[in-house]
This record gives structure tokens, sequence and C-alpha cells, in this order.
């Protein structure tokens, strides 16, 4: 989660879990955020929301690490000005900004209900566009704004969709 976001939760003395995918930006921003809150409960997990058994594994590891997650911030974005496969066989973005943080979430999703009242905030982006549904990985054709934006609006889907099904379990 970025920074800004996570400086106002750790100024309130809620323990913070960062998952980032370099390990030493990770440490940086972790250090930055507990200097400019006073906090030291500020964790780093490492993940590469790009490729699913990384995003598995830091589930995994948070779950051995910790017993509640009272809210989970999906806030990853990555823009490429042109088409990436990631080791999956995924384009780069759909897998980062919306495939990564929807397996997250369902992996987690138990432990959000487990620590209700919890919330899952999903930040995106104006840039939202019209899904093409038969050709979500840009195979077809592929325009750089609109994966990203494609990607975007898959995560305000899941979100819609998630807050459907989740409705007043807390």
């Amino acid at each position: 989660m970025g920074k800004a976001t996570a400086i106002g939760p750790a100024k309130l003395g809620a323990t913070v879990i960062l998952g980032c995918r370099d390990k030493q930006r990770g440490e940086s921003a972790q250090a930055e955020i507990r200097a400019a809150s006073g906090n030291e409960h500020v964790d780093l997990l490492l993940v590469d929301l790009s490729v699913q058994d990384s995003v598995r594994a830091m589930a995994a590891e948070f779950k051995k690490k910790y017993d509640l997650l009272d809210v989970l911030i999906n806030n990853a974005a990555v823009f490429k000005s042109s088409r990436a496969v990631t080791a999956d066989g995924l384009e780069t973005m759909f897998a980062t900004n919306h495939l990564g943080p929807f397996l997250l979430t369902n992996l987690l999703l138990e432990r959000l209900k487990t620590s209700a009242p919890s919330r899952i905030l999903t930040i995106t982006a104006p840039s939202t566009t019209t899904l093409n549904f038969d050709d979500l990985q840009g195979e077809k054709k592929f325009s750089a704004f609109e994966a990203f934006g494609a990607s975007k609006a898959c995560n305000l889907l899941f979100t819609y969709e998630l807050a459907r099904r989740l409705k007043g379990t807390g």
C-alpha cells in the first residue's frame, strides 16, 4: 500500500503491513512510515502481485503472523507502455492491477470475516474503460491506456460484486 495511505493508520497506532515487491524499496518505505508516524508497528511482507504463487505465499505468511485483519487496502497499480507477459503467462497490468489483488482478497477473506467489523478498500483510477471480455489479455489488440483502464474497471466490478456478497457480514 502506498506510503501516504499507510501513514494515516500508522499515526493512529494501527499495525500496518506493507506488501511490496522490492525488498530495498519496501524497507525504505517502512522506515519512512515509521519515522513519519512514530509507530514502530509497520511490518513488511514481500509480494509480487503479478505472480500468483507470490500472492499465495504472502497470504500464507500473513496468516501465520497475524490473527486479525481489520482493513485490507488494495492499492496496486503498474502501467506498461507495451504489452508484457508475466511468469504466469498473463498480461502484466491485468495481472498486477487486478488479478493479484483479487487473489489476495480472496485468500484473506476468511481472516477479514473473523476480524469483523472489517473493511476492504480498493484504490482505482478515473481511467476505467469499457471491458472487452473477448480480449482481456490484449492478445488481439493492445493499447496500454485501454489495458490499464480495463484492469481498473475489473477492480470496480469485483468490488461491487464483493460488496453485494458480503453485505451484512460486517
